[in-house]
């Protein structure tokens, strides 16, 4: 006999042509970030006649930009993929500058009364569904909602934490999508990758708390920890390495002062394997990103250190993560949250790293100043360390001049006269302290 909550289910069930009838026009609609989006019902909304004035929120997407006027549609992005860079950057969506943990907030002010839609685990005996990978900014909005729109995936984990479920009677809608929720393989690492993984490993000792973020050289960071002891995680990703330090029992999370005894993340993105272990995992708590980048629950965290890459860095330590030449390339991210936030932690240590080379060697990625047109992603009072290929800087507390000669010394080689020279110009070094920079860049 069915029992009340599967009655509901069937009430409700629908397709997603008929799902998205539910929104009317100058409703604002919210997607979760990455692979929490909703596939079948994006598609859907794309061919949906009823749009006027209407908002739709992503991050990080998983889905083509819909093609679609801003009269009806305005596309929003917090942090921009392949998916809608080109779009961003030929004027037909746009981009919020925000911290992580401030979106929450941000989409409360903009949206106090949205319509969400997500993909989500399946109903449990309860009558809740996960949010599964991506409850990010999303969850905090559930109890505001006008309308609960849900893409039901037998593919998307089961996951515990905050602000993570909703009830079948909030539901307004929903349908079953079965394809593979959007996954990614492990980036393939190079020696530089390697090399810097090495360094930054060194600097974590056992018992310490980590955030990490995206890509070939925070994944080389954490290949290089599995011996460590008793890690704990809070971070805005969970990713498969987070998994293989799990495995190997390095993350135990017993040493932290916060959600003590599990890792937290507010979203994770990877191969499907990483979901299968996500699956009902209480090791492994999903909550908001004003929880897993909230600077209060950072700080709380002594020995805390978190590892970021960046695009480009100057002579003052300002880092640029989020343009590339001259397009947009992604956004701010959490990058700001952790390096404030580990400055507040006992014993905090804030590591951004990158290759000390772009564009096939020909160019430095220490420079004297950013790029114009480039947005600051980490201020210069933030940050604490940059690793290249070449060596740890250590910009903290020091000087302009102090942190010239840092930075120089883990520049590549061929630019490191070139930079000196460069920052006599500019008064940030005198020519004593050049000719010292020079025997030291020679040897």
């Amino acid at each position: 006999m069915a029992t009340e909550f599967e009655e509901l289910y069937k009430q409700k069930l629908t397709t997603a042509d008929e799902a998205v009838k539910e929104i009317e026009p100058g409703d604002g609609i919210i997607y979760p970030l990455g692979a929490g989006e909703p596939s079948a019902i994006h598609q859907a909304l794309g061919n949906y006649d009823n749009l006027e004035g209407n908002r739709l929120y992503t991050m990080l997407s998983m889905n083509p930009s819909l093609d679609l006027p801003k009269e009806k549609l305005r596309q929003i992005s917090f942090f921009l993929s392949g998916m809608d860079r080109k779009a961003f950057n030929s004027g037909k969506t746009e981009l919020v500058p925000s911290h992580f943990s401030e979106i929450p907030n941000i989409l409360k002010e903009r949206e106090p009364e949205p319509v969400l839609i997500a993909t989500v685990s399946p109903m449990d005996e309860e009558g809740y569904f996960s949010l599964g990978v991506g409850v990010s900014y999303f969850g905090s909005q559930i109890k505001n909602a006008k309308k609960i729109i849900l893409e039901v995936n037998e593919n998307m984990p089961y996951t515990y934490g905050i602000d993570n479920f909703i009830h079948i009677s909030q539901v307004d809608a929903l349908i079953e999508n079965h394809e593979m929720i959007p996954s990614a393989p492990e980036p393939q690492l190079n020696e530089k990758d390697n090399k810097i993984g090495e360094y930054i490993a060194d600097m974590i000792h056992d018992g310490d708390t980590i955030q990490v973020g995206i890509g070939a050289m925070p994944n080389a960071v954490m290949n290089n920890l599995v011996d460590k002891k008793d890690l704990g995680l809070h971070s805005e990703m969970f990713t498969a390495k987070a998994q293989l330090l799990h495995e190997r029992g390095v993350l135990t999370n017993k040493k932290k002062q916060n959600f003590k005894g599990a890792s937290v993340a507010t979203f994770a993105f990877g191969p499907a394997s990483l979901y299968a272990f996500m699956d009902h995992n209480k090791d492994v708590l999903m909550v908001p990103s004003d929880i897993s980048n909230g600077l209060k629950y950072i700080a709380e965290n002594d020995n805390f250190v978190s590892i970021n890459s960046g695009v480009e860095i100057d002579f003052l330590g300002q880092v640029s993560s989020e343009r590339i030449g001259n397009r947009y390339y992604s956004s701010t991210g959490g990058q700001s949250d952790f390096a404030k936030g580990v400055n507040l932690s006992v014993n905090g240590r804030g590591i951004v790293c990158m290759y000390s080379t772009a564009v096939k060697d020909t160019v430095s990625t220490i420079v004297p100043t950013i790029t114009q047109g480039s947005p600051t992603s980490t201020h210069k009072n933030d940050v604490d360390m940059l690793v290249t290929e070449y060596g740890v800087a250590h910009l903290k507390n020091k000087t302009t001049s102090e942190r010239v000669r840092e930075l120089i010394s883990v520049a590549a080689p061929k630019f490191r006269e070139e930079l000196i020279n460069k920052a006599i110009e500019m008064n940030y070094i005198d020519d004593v302290e050049a000719e010292a920079e020079k025997k030291l860049s020679i040897a």
